[in-house]
């Protein structure tokens, strides 16, 4: 054997050493907590350790507990889950209906500070979060919009769209312009032309945006119960999450349930965009 096949050989089985490795440490945390959360309190107690449980000691109590309990914000934690939808959804839509056109603009239109004005979008991060919290506050509230949905939409989609558009324009300006000239000397106009080519050819990166401005306003916690503590109907389920975790009486047993209940639609949503985060729908795009 020569040196490249013994190398071959090692680093193939290094490559398989990592990603079980990688995929132990990712999963387990998830495992355990899922084992717990279907693990009746009493047997918990008993053994604390065990990482696996007979399927004729499963209890889906802890869910149905979970889901209808009065600890999590007065309310189930399904109406928390269907508040949570409706500001992430919400959120998504409206940044990426902003965003598009704006990354859009600064990658591909000429004037004057064009390169430098997709950093001035980011300055709003060099302010903590807890900074902007008393201005807002006052805001809303002479508006109306506290304790309400509509306004913590408004809260998260200003604090999306700056990196929201940052990062879209580092991936439109991979694309080749000659795949959009080609479509204006076609007869396209530029709205055409970003709806119809550049919008398809970005969708990995507006699918790894979108879900990136989801998780943001999904696991959201300071403005939510900020804008949103003084009506529990309105809570979302970080909220929810938070006042079972600060309940005396709520088994620990539970509190995992409500914990597998807000990370199981993000990890759905990643298994259901995985095809289109991985595709390279640019390949072959400019030939000849």
């Amino acid at each position: 054997m020569n040196r490249d096949a013994i190398e071959t050989r090692i680093f193939g089985v290094l490559r398989w050493v990592v990603l079980a490795a990688l995929a132990l440490m990712t999963l387990f945390p998830f495992y355990y907590m899922v084992l717990l959360s279907i693990r009746p309190i009493e047997d918990l107690l008993r053994d604390p350790g065990a990482l696996w449980v007979s399927v004729a000691d499963w209890t889906t109590a802890t869910y149905e507990e979970v889901l209808v309990s009065q600890e999590s914000g007065g309310q189930g934690m399904l109406a928390l889950l269907v508040n949570s939808a409706l500001v992430s959804v919400g959120t998504v839509l409206l940044t990426l209906a902003v965003s598009i056109p704006g990354a859009y603009a600064v990658t591909r239109l000429r004037f004057t500070g064009h390169r430098q004005v997709h950093f001035l979008f980011l300055a709003v991060y060099l302010f903590p979060a807890i900074l902007l919290a008393v201005p807002l506050f006052v805001l809303f509230t002479k508006l109306g919009l506290r304790d309400s949905l509509i306004g913590l939409t408004i809260v998260y989609i200003a604090q999306t769209i700056p990196v929201s558009i940052y990062m879209l324009r580092n991936y439109l300006s991979t694309i080749p312009e000659s795949v959009e000239e080609a479509a204006a000397i076609d007869g396209c106009s530029r709205g055409q032309v970003l709806w119809r080519v550049t919008v398809p050819l970005a969708a990995p990166a507006i699918m790894a945006n979108a879900l990136y401005v989801f998780m943001i306003a999904w696991n959201e916690f300071l403005f939510a119960l900020l804008f949103l503590v003084a009506d529990r109907s309105k809570w979302t389920v970080s909220l929810g999450l938070a006042q079972l975790s600060g309940g005396i009486e709520v088994p620990k047993t539970v509190l995992m349930a409500g914990s597998v209940l807000l990370t199981v639609p993000i990890v759905l949503l990643f298994y259901a965009a995985q095809r289109m985060l991985t595709e390279g729908l640019t390949s072959g795009a400019d030939k000849g």
